[in-house]
């Protein structure tokens, strides 16, 4: 079976340009690209998106504009209403996580639904859906704004969607152990000549522990070579110049 496509992100009478861009912005991080805009109050396009959307311009560039909730999901076969409340309506209720498995493993597509950020979605609007959308919240204070509530159900979905993590990055392998030997003998050896090794009867033991130091990091060719540069500059400057 083919995967399910990534979902609709449908923002139902937004009201400023700013947090439509912000939300733009918070769905092309975690891979979503399509927009759907019902009646924005300042119309479309809206020129402060742009620069709140911080290059995701892609997102704005595709964003559709339809007059009313129902002409935005008509070819969805899953509608989720984001609302903190059931607002006289009884439909089954999940949680980001719950609708984003949901989203990954049913065929159809799928829309979710953020309301005006003032008010929210009206009861007309979750009417439309088929399911409610809930964001686990402190009772005493449950107020999301637009870009907040996107992005929590943008990076439910992003879980199942093998994103590659920003950060990610080549790293160089160890050092064979030769190049670290090479270290620990130049160290060893500016250590007897400087008389560190004191008593005598202890060398054997502070020897062990400078190794076991040094082998613990898992040093990489690069920083072998950048250690025993150190050490050479610092056992070049005991030497007399001519």
């Amino acid at each position: 079976m083919a995967p399910a496509p990534p979902p609709v992100i449908v923002l139902v009478r937004p009201q400023l340009g700013e947090n439509i861009g912000k939300a733009a912005r918070a769905m092309l991080n975690f891979g979503l690209t399509e927009m759907r805009l019902v009646s924005p109050r300042d119309g479309w396009p809206n020129p402060s998106a742009g620069p709140a959307a911080s290059g995701a311009d892609i997102v704005l560039e595709q964003a559709q504009v339809f007059e009313s909730v129902a002409e935005a999901v008509a070819d969805c076969a899953h509608v989720y209403a984001t609302t903190v409340r059931k607002r006289g309506v009884t439909k089954p209720v999940v949680t980001p996580e719950e609708a984003a498995r949901a989203i990954r493993t049913e065929a159809g597509r799928s829309a979710l639904l953020f309301g005006p950020e003032r008010s929210g979605l009206e009861t007309d609007d979750v009417a439309v859906a088929r399911t409610i959308l809930t964001v686990p919240i402190n009772p005493e204070f449950g107020s999301l704004n637009l870009a907040q509530a996107v992005i929590l159900t943008a990076y439910e979905w992003s879980k199942g969607a093998a994103l590659v993590q920003p950060t990610e990055e080549e790293l160089d392998p160890p050092a064979p152990q030769h190049e670290l030997d090479g270290l620990i003998g130049q160290l060893d050896a500016m250590l007897v000549a400087s008389g560190f090794y004191h008593p005598p009867e202890r060398t054997p033991a502070t020897r062990r522990t400078l190794r076991t130091l040094l082998t613990k990091p898992g040093w990489t060719a690069q920083e072998i070579r950048t250690l025993r540069g150190v050490l050479s500059a610092l056992e070049g400057k005991k030497r007399p110049r001519a």
